[in-house]
This record gives C-alpha cells, structure tokens and sequence, in this order.
C-alpha cells in the first residue's frame, strides 16, 4: 500500500481525486466505514477551502507517527492569500466567503486534531490527523 500521496487540487474535480485518495488510504488501514466517510470528508471540506481561496494547491496524504502513535495525516497547502484571523476561521458560521463556514470546524470536528498555519499573502497550511485503529510499526 503506498502510504505518501499528493494530490493536486486546481480545479473542483481534484477535490474527488483527493477525497478517493484519502478514502483508499484510510481504508487500507484498517479504519471503520464511519471513520474512512469521515477522513473523506474533512479532505473534501479543505479541498474546497483551496479551490475556492487560494484557486490551487495540494493535499498530501501520509502515515507517520503523531504523540507516539500511529495516524493517517493529511496536509492541506496553498500559496493563496492567507487567513488572517485563524481563531474566528475555526468557528462554525464564518467565512470570508459565500460559502456557510462550515470547511475548517466541520473539518476539526470529524478528525482527531487539526492545525493551522497561514500568513497572509504567503498561504496556508492545514494539517489533519486521525489516529490508525491499529499500531502499523511506525
């Protein structure tokens, strides 16, 4: 099973493509049909935060050790025009947008932690875990 992989997302098609990626990584490791629909999810919900704020970027998709355990990590990165205020983006009903700001809460909510990073004019990177419902040696 090929643990590392990227994902373009330029276009809202790429949002699928990365979401099957998640959805077939997730489900080689062994995680619950509840638990693979909500990593496919979250990796929809980041992806569309991409195409629709910084127009492209890349979800990562990788196995690696977290607080000593074993997760399936997901990146999400951009180089578009930052968040500038992170504490109110991971609120439920904001955005910047036209959108309902559900991506980032929604996203925090079905994984086992999320992080931001962004500065603006330089992007963001949003970086989402769920710990593997086995040890996998890592």
């Amino acid at each position: 099973m090929a643990a590392d992989r990227v994902v373009a997302v330029d276009t809202p098609d790429d949002i699928v493509t990365a979401r099957q990626a998640g959805h077939d990584l997730a489900t080689g490791l062994g995680f619950s049909l509840t638990d693979v629909t909500m990593i496919a999810t979250a990796i929809s919900e980041v992806a569309r935060n991409i195409t629709s704020y910084a127009g492209r970027g890349e979800i990562r998709l990788t196995i690696s050790s977290r607080e000593n355990r074993t997760a399936l990590i997901i990146e999400a990165a951009d180089d578009g025009p930052g968040i500038a205020d992170i504490a109110r983006a991971l609120e439920d009903g904001y955005s910047t947008g036209r959108g309902l700001g559900l991506g980032l809460p929604g996203a925090r909510r079905l994984m086992d932690r999320l992080e931001v990073r962004s500065k603006l004019g330089h992007g963001t990177v949003i970086e989402m875990w769920k710990w593997a419902p086995r040890d996998t040696g890592i």
